[in-house]
């Protein structure tokens, strides 16, 4: 016991060199512990951006990575701005003296300016916990340019940012996690299958609806062709990446160290990505008679997604279960959608949209009323109390959100396609977005091979 203190204290005084001059009690070393790991996991959280990059970027034609990589980095930056300036006091404010009105939205905290360091009592910085949640609301914002991919303006992506960041997440945010009605309801979302994937899939298929198929994709006669991404290498390292960064979003939840629940919350979310990625690949070799990569892909991010809510409610055997069940649900998703002849080139809509609806639905299922009092949200499941109330909570916050962010999107992004619009012209879609849009290509010295062959 003796050593592990000694061996802490030394780690502290490293990262927080003004404690190796102050005499240390539990209350400090608990709150530098827990900053530690939180700061850790928004660092885990931020590098996601990468696996979305790479996704994207993989997923699509050449033509446009270079488009892809660059306009992450400039929403990424904008939208913290903006969560900064607003959304963050949406969600988070307090200032509100209406009880009715706090139900619905948060305010104050504008322009947030923490405290320099942790105030007395506290379990860790406020600094950290902004850093911590404005990470969560760039990811819900990247999974929104999946229904954008290869033929949206850059304009588009700047005026999305400044409403999506202000007035559409942090709504579902305040809901859920800022105290809101659903929260007080009992709405149970550890880390994020309704409050950021669901949010983000259904604003994308706002943007898909709007912005029509690119072009080539569907024949007059209805039938799809494919459109195969550049590089499939990406697409898979990027599942790595984000898979990786998921245990800061789902085990950094737990905002503490503590008793160490943070690795069963860990532990929950390899079981449930895992058995995504299996039941996915298992399931389109079964149908097609191939084991198709792209779709292990998805049903690994599908594990992700519905586990993401579930991670701190269930036993292990429920995570496995949940994630075989994403990863079936996942490959028929993707199928169901092309069939509409709705153009989803990231699989958002089925990776985070279908996959977040049953992982917030799964709660209701499969939580067990001793890590609801351990979480200290809602009550056990269905098959564990044998009462419907949670699923139906679960169901609730489903519907509510899904239709606010639904007609949000839609209303936004209809001004949007009428005042400036939001899709390039044909001849700059058939070109690619790097150069019509950045006067640049993401691999010049390709480019420059096929200009010669020209």
């Amino acid at each position: 016991m003796v050593k592990k203190l000694v061996l802490s204290l030394v780690a502290l005084s490293l990262v927080f060199p003004a404690m190796a001059f102050a005499d240390p009690t539990t209350t400090s070393l608990d709150m530098g512990l827990n900053a530690l790991w939180i700061l850790v996991s928004f660092i885990l959280v931020l590098l996601m951006q990468g696996g979305f990059i790479l996704l994207e970027a993989g997923s699509t034609r050449m033509k446009n990575a270079g488009h892809v990589a660059g306009k992450t980095i400039f929403t990424v930056g904008l939208g913290s701005l903006v969560y900064w300036a607003v959304g963050y006091g949406l969600t988070f404010g307090s200032d509100n003296a209406e009880a009715g009105i706090n139900k619905i939205i948060g305010w104050g905290s504008f322009f947030f300016e923490p405290a320099i360091t942790a105030l007395e009592g506290d379990s860790y910085p406020s600094t950290i916990y902004f850093l911590f949640q404005l990470a969560f609301a760039m990811i819900a914002l990247s999974i929104a340019w999946g229904g954008f991919a290869e033929r949206a303006k850059l304009s588009s992506y700047l005026v999305f940012t400044l409403l999506f960041t202000s007035v559409i997440y942090p709504v579902i945010a305040h809901w859920i996690w800022g105290g809101g009605w659903l929260a007080a309801d009992g709405a149970q979302d550890y880390a994020g299958s309704t409050v950021v994937h669901l949010t983000g899939a259904l604003a994308a298929f706002a943007a898909t609806v709007l912005l029509k198929p690119r072009i080539g994709k569907f024949n007059k006669d209805g039938s799809a062709n494919e459109i195969l991404g550049h590089n499939q290498v990406f697409s898979a390292l990027s599942v790595l990446l984000l898979w990786v960064g998921w245990f800061g979003f789902n085990a950094g939840s737990a905002v503490s160290v503590g008793d160490g629940f943070f690795g069963y919350v860990a532990f929950n979310t390899q079981l449930g990505a895992a058995a995504g990625a299996v039941a996915a690949l298992l399931i389109s070799w079964l149908v097609t008679g191939k084991a198709d990569i792209t779709a292990t892909l998805n049903g690994g991010l599908a594990g992700l997604v519905a586990i993401t809510a579930s991670c701190a409610f269930v036993d292990p055997w429920a995570a496995v279960v949940i994630g075989l069940v994403a990863g079936v649900l996942v490959f028929y998703s993707v199928k169901f959608f092309e069939k509409m002849k709705v153009d989803d080139p990231i699989y958002a809509l089925s990776v985070h949209g279908a996959a977040g609806i049953w992982g917030t639905l799964a709660n209701g299922i499969f939580a067990t009323q001793v890590l609801a009092e351990k979480v200290g949200v809602g009550q056990g499941g269905l098959i564990d109390t044998g009462s419907w109330h949670q699923l139906w909570i679960q169901f609730e916050s489903v519907v509510v959100c899904g239709a606010y962010v639904l007609a949000a999107s839609f209303l936004i992004l209809g001004v949007m396609k009428m005042v400036m619009g939001f899709r390039v012209t044909e001849e700059q879609e058939i070109i690619g977005l790097d150069l019509s849009e950045h006067g640049t290509f993401g691999y010049p010295e390709q480019m420059k091979k096929v200009q010669q062959n020209l």
